[in-house]
């Protein structure tokens, strides 16, 4: 096993059931990903298929274990808890505004787990994340998003402010190699990216690239 990274600070990856259709695809540039150093990997899908996504789930679980990097299911709390009670600790939940109750989540996964918050560009949601037990803090969109283009935009200057708070900043919402560093500089500590990461031919170099635009070495 790999030296567990700081997964407070670095690159945050997402996953995308269109850009990675099947298993095949999903577990291949996972594996990728993983080996040039992410910070963090989140499986987003929201089909409805409970027997796919445990099994996913389950596959990135072990791929992530190995290489020392925590899992963050994307908003649901019940897989999360199944796979921390079946897999392990390092697995992690991120929950928008509309996908249940932060209590309840740290309740269910406990308090070492880790649980993200949308917060998008609004303080005040920062503030009640914080007040409710979030592990970090999520912000965004600051640049054009080919993911969530209807998403409300956000000032760099948000990510500044939120230091307050005292927990990690997500910066999220078309950041590649090209506008990393603006988030970077601005205050984020966890730059998150869909396409940047598997929409690359590579993911492996594509992280590395990233990782290159901020000034970082790989966290493995």
């Amino acid at each position: 096993m790999n030296r567990t990274p700081d997964w407070t600070r670095g690159i945050y990856a997402i996953t995308d059931a269109t850009l990675l259709p099947d298993d095949a695809h999903l577990f291949a540039a996972c594996e990728r990903a993983l080996e040039a150093g992410l910070a963090l990997l989140q499986y987003r899908d929201k089909s409805a298929d409970a027997g796919k996504r445990w099994r996913q789930a389950s596959g990135l679980a072990a791929r992530c274990h190995a290489a020392g990097v925590p899992l963050i299911v994307n908003d649901d709390i019940a897989l999360a808890a199944r796979l921390r009670s079946r897999v392990g600790s390092h697995v992690g939940l991120h929950l928008g505004q509309r996908d249940g109750s932060l209590r309840d989540a740290r309740q269910a996964l406990g308090d070492e787990a880790i649980i993200g918050a949308t917060c998008h560009a609004r303080l005040d949601l920062a503030e009640r994340a914080a007040a409710e037990g979030a592990s970090y803090l999520a912000f965004g969109r600051f640049f054009a998003s080919r993911t969530k283009p209807e998403a409300p935009p956000a000032s760099l200057d948000l990510l500044g402010e939120a230091a307050r708070f005292g927990l990690p900043r997500v910066a999220i919402g078309g950041l590649d190699v090209h506008t990393m560093r603006l988030a970077r500089e601005a205050g984020a500590d966890l730059l998150a990216t869909v396409h940047a990461v598997f929409g690359a031919g590579d993911p492996a170099a594509a992280v590395r690239a990233l990782q290159a635009s901020l000034g970082d070495t790989a966290q493995h």
